[in-house]
């Protein structure tokens, strides 16, 4: 096993010790973290999601922050503000929790547009600018978004191009029988104290393996063909069940899409141990990359399809490969 292997074997093991299950939600992070991409996390509330980013933040040895997003929280509250100091005559910039190289954005959609506008310039840029300068963010930088898509009230829509740029949209369900029945077994009334089982240069070390994972010109066309697809899924011949395809979707994944689902690949197959990524790969990502980025007609949610329903509907009219 190679050292990269084994690192991400521990950091796993480690994910384990707080979090029963969600396999998916784990993988996806390490993907998205992997990927130099942010993750939106959409479920109900005691899934373990803040467990999860908050034992990944442990086990990688980097520095952790959350942020309870409310609908009177202001930018400033975010990535900081300038505080006059009087005895100096001079302003001096006190920092927000944003600086920290994993973010738990909680309730990311209670926000009001103003703050999503700064958490937008961080995601793009890594970066934010306060007053009329502008400030790195840690390298890496990750952010964990969490949405409920049960309860509305209070809420803002995340704007269209706020969305684009997380990498994947994770949906979290229910844990089975014998997972529930583990936490409960498990539960003590203490959370388990998590190990840093790497470091900051070992997780830079695993971000380029990902990166040097091998894509075939055939593979990144066919994850070309996949995003163009969504966009006239009529055309791709995809079957939704319904009349009238080409009223199904009004908006489909951008070109960055086509990108985010290469990158995807890339560190699925590295997740996996190989040193090449294939269509099985893209596959597996697609419906996590391009579920948010798809935006239906009235008729198309009318007849109770979903964004998930396109995504596959479309892998099952391109031809793989």
């Amino acid at each position: 096993m190679s050292e990269s292997q084994a690192n991400l074997k521990r950091i796993r093991e480690e994910i384990g010790r707080a979090v029963v299950g969600q396999r998916d939600l784990v993988e996806g992070l390490l993907t998205g973290l992997l990927s130099g991409g942010h993750v939106l996390v959409e479920g109900v509330p005691g899934l373990a999601k803040t467990t999860a980013v908050r034992a990944l933040a442990g086990a990688l040895g980097l520095g952790f922050g959350r942020i309870q997003f409310t609908p009177d929280l202001l930018p400033g509250d975010l990535i900081g503000t300038p505080i006059f100091l009087p005895a100096q005559g001079e302003f001096e910039v006190r920092r927000g929790p944003i600086f920290t190289p994993v973010l738990l954005a909680d309730e990311i959609n209670r926000a009001p547009a103003k703050v999503q506008s700064a958490l937008l310039e961080a995601m793009q840029e890594g970066q934010v600018t306060i007053g009329e300068e502008s400030f790195p963010l840690p390298s890496p930088f990750f952010v964990m978004a969490t949405q409920n898509p049960v309860e509305l009230e209070g809420t803002y829509p995340l704007p269209e191009a706020q969305v684009d740029r997380f990498l994947l949209k994770v949906l979290v369900p229910y844990p089975d029988e014998a997972e529930e029945r583990e936490i409960v077994v498990r539960d003590s009334g203490e959370t388990p104290t998590i190990q840093a089982v790497v470091g900051a240069p070992e997780v830079a070390d695993l971000i380029r393996g990902a990166r040097e994972i091998h894509v075939a010109e055939s593979v990144s066309d066919y994850a070309v063909r996949l995003v163009r697809a969504t966009r006239q899924p009529e055309a791709a011949g995809a079957k939704l069940g319904i009349e009238g395809n080409e009223k199904a979707v009004v908006l489909g994944a951008s070109p960055r899409a086509s990108v985010f689902l290469v990158r995807a690949a890339r560190a699925r197959a590295f997740l996996e141990g190989r040193d090449f990524a294939t269509p099985h790969d893209v596959k597996r990502v697609a419906p996590d990359v391009l579920r948010h980025r798809i935006t239906l007609g009235y008729e198309a949610e009318a007849d109770g399809i979903t964004p998930d329903a396109i995504v596959a509907a479309v892998l099952d009219a391109v031809d793989t490969p």
